[in-house]
C-alpha cells in the first residue's frame, strides 16, 4: 500500500506536483524572510556580492521549486543551452536541498545538545528541512541532470562554504556553537561531498531503471 506513494504515477500526478510546488514556493518565501535580518546586516557591513551566499536553505528550496516547474511544464525540443541550464538547476536543487536540509537539522540538534532552548519554530524547521532532503532525492529519479551537472553544483556548494567561513556570512548559529566553529566548518564541507555522493547513488539507480 505504501509503495503507491513512491510510485511515478503518484509523484508525477499534476495535482500533487502543484501542491508540492506551492508548498516549496511558500517555504522559499518564508526562508528569505527568516534570513532578512542577516541579509540586511550583510548589506550594511560586507561587500554587496557576499549577500548572495547568506540565504542557503531558501536558495536550495528556490532551485527545487524551479525544478518542479520543469516537471509541470516539460520543454519541447529544448536547445542544447536550455538543456544545460535545466540540468544545472536540477543538480543544484538536489545537492543543495540534501546538504542544507541535513545541515539545518544537525545544527539545531547540536545546539540543543549543548543547552540551547528549543522553541516550536525549531521543530517546524526540523520537519521542513528533513522534507527538503527527502523530496530532492525522491524526485531526482525524474530529473535529467547527470553526474557532470552534479559536480558543477557541488562546486557551487564548496564555493559557498568557502565564502561563508572566510567572510563570516554563514547562517546564524545557536550561541552555544560558536566555540565549535572549526568543527562546524569541517562538517559543512564534508556535507557538501556527502550530498554529491547521495545524489550520485540515486543517479546510478536511475540509470538502471
Amino acid at each position: 500500500m505504501l509503495s503507491v506513494f513512491w510510485s511515478r504515477e503518484f509523484l508525477l500526478n499534476r495535482s500533487f506536483l502543484w501542491i508540492l510546488f506551492l508548498v516549496n514556493l511558500l517555504g522559499t518565501i518564508y526562508g528569505y524572510i527568516w534570513y532578512e535580518n542577516q541579509m540586511i546586516s550583510t548589506l550594511e557591513t560586507q561587500p554587496l556580492w557576499q549577500v548572495v551566499f547568506v540565504p542557503d536553505s531558501p536558495t536550495a528550496s528556490l532551485f527545487f521549486t524551479i525544478a518542479l516547474l520543469y516537471l509541470l511544464f516539460p520543454l519541447r525540443n529544448p536547445s542544447r543551452f536550455t538543456s544545460i541550464v535545466r540540468s544545472i538547476i536540477e543538480a543544484l536543487a538536489v545537492v543543495c536541498s540534501v546538504k542544507y536540509g541535513i545541515w539545518a537539522v544537525s545544527m539545531i540538534v547540536a545546539g540543543a545538545w549543548q543547552g540551547s532552548e528549543l522553541e516550536w519554530q525549531h521543530f517546524m524547521l526540523i520537519a521542513s528541512h528533513l522534507g527538503m532532503a527527502l523530496e530532492a532525492l525522491l524526485y531526482f529519479r525524474f530529473m535529467r541532470a547527470g553526474a557532470g551537472a552534479l559536480v558543477v553544483a557541488t562546486g557551487w556548494l564548496l564555493l559557498n562554504d568557502t565564502v561563508d567561513y572566510t567572510y563570516d556570512v554563514f547562517p546564524y548559529l545557536a550561541s552555544e556553537l560558536y566555540d565549535d566553529l572549526p568543527a562546524v566548518r569541517t562538517f559543512t564541507y564534508c556535507l557538501s561531498f556527502f550530498s554529491l555522493a547521495a545524489a550520485l547513488v540515486v543517479w546510478r539507480y536511475r540509470k538502471k531503471v
